[in-house]
């Protein structure tokens, strides 16, 4: 096996390494406009697009090197890409696989140019990660679905043009499988605010701006349907697995960070005449995070390899998740705990991301589940 970067992955990792020591903003927490100053920039690289076909003005890129992006700009504490390449790891393979040709030149240009945000209407509130078991109903009736029910940590709701929205178009009694009777929408959010679709922010201890939906008789024309009815779900898996691949990457790309920080501020810091960094309780803690994410670096890029090479990769995304999320959470813990009380003070710059660290060890997937899984 060849654990290398090829010398294009190799290059386009230090493209990204001086574009970020260029244009990386000063850090903000919860501006929305912000975010879509800097995603203008990332769109302006070609990024936004970036697996997407040529054709259709993407870059005709691999998951490896949207995966080297995420970590280098989690490494950067760059601002969250969650309304750009995240949206397109879903909305990619619902529309360039399974969409119309009429949805494609409706929907597509208007993405790659940043014109609409995305984001994805799929969990519930009861039914934590058992997605197939999803109770929000799209009922046809004449040339439009009638949408009713709720969905959950919803992010970026409030801010985005359009809903990549799954819902049960056949009830579970009329199935032989959980999986069957689901399928995928094209939402146009705009329109559907105040006609049957309410937004209410949850507000949360990190920037997600998060939500839950509400759907009332909502109207959503037939042509919105993405591929067949009934087949919605075996249409996102192939987005579930980029997904879990990303945000391992990104969890990677925060370990190296709190590392890097946790090893400074231990050569740095004096205590008793000496620095911290000599005594072994120091250093303990820091190096078994670093091994941790040396492991899950591997299997990260592995994962993704597999998903470029076509090959199937349940096991390898769910595998890489895990031990990424879990090598970011060794990392802050070590970094938090190499500050002391700094850790927890707004000037030393830790507290926003190991608050972002944690919430990788429940979403997109708890890890929980992941262990069953």
């Amino acid at each position: 096996m060849d654990f290398d970067y090829t010398e294009s992955e190799q290059s386009f990792r230090q493209e990204v390494q001086d574009f970020l020591r260029e244009n990386l903003p000063p850090k903000k927490d919860r501006d929305e406009h912000f975010l879509k100053n800097w995603l203008e920039k990332v769109r302006e690289k070609g990024w936004v697009g970036f697996s997407w076909p040529k054709a259709f003005g993407g870059s005709d890129g691999g998951l490896i090197e949207q995966a080297i992006l995420k970590e280098e700009m989690a490494l950067a504490k760059a601002p969250p890409l969650g309304t750009s390449m995240m949206g397109l790891a879903w909305v990619g393979p619902g529309i360039m696989e399974y969409g119309t040709e009429e949805q494609k030149k409706k929907f597509i240009p208007d993405i790659l140019d940043s014109k609409v945000t995305w984001c994805t209407g799929y969990s519930e509130p009861n039914h934590g990660s058992d997605l197939a078991a999803i109770q929000c109903k799209a009922e046809l009736v004449g040339d439009h679905y009638l949408v009713n029910g709720q969905k959950i940590w919803t992010s970026r709701a409030e801010h985005s043009d359009l809903m990549l929205l799954l819902a049960r178009t056949k009830p579970l009694s009329e199935v032989s499988k959980k999986t069957d009777g689901l399928s995928v929408f094209l939402l146009d959010m705009q329109k559907a605010k105040n006609n049957g679709l309410t937004i209410k922010p949850i507000r949360t201890m990190m920037n997600h701006s998060t939500t839950e939906v509400f759907f009332d008789n909502l109207r959503i024309p037939a042509d919105n349907l993405i591929g067949e009815e009934n087949k919605g779900f075996r249409y996102i898996l192939s987005g579930m697995n980029a997904e879990r691949i990303l945000i391992a990457a990104e969890c990677i790309g925060d370990s190296k960070w709190f590392t890097k920080k946790s090893t400074q501020y231990a050569n740095d810091r004096q205590i008793f005449g000496r620095s911290i960094g000599q005594n072994q309780g120091i250093q303990f803690p820091i190096a078994r995070a670093y091994a941790q994410m040396r492991a899950a670096e591997l299997m990260v890029y592995h994962a993704a390899k597999l998903y470029d090479d076509g090959k199937p990769i349940g096991e390898e995304a769910n595998t890489a998740k895990l031990l990424a999320a879990d090598a970011s959470w060794a990392a802050a813990e070590a970094c938090v705990q190499t500050h002391g009380g700094f850790g927890f003070a707004e000037e030393y710059d830790i507290e926003r991301k190991f608050r972002e660290a944690r919430l990788y060890q429940v979403a997109p997937i708890s890890t929980l589940s992941l262990i069953h899984i």
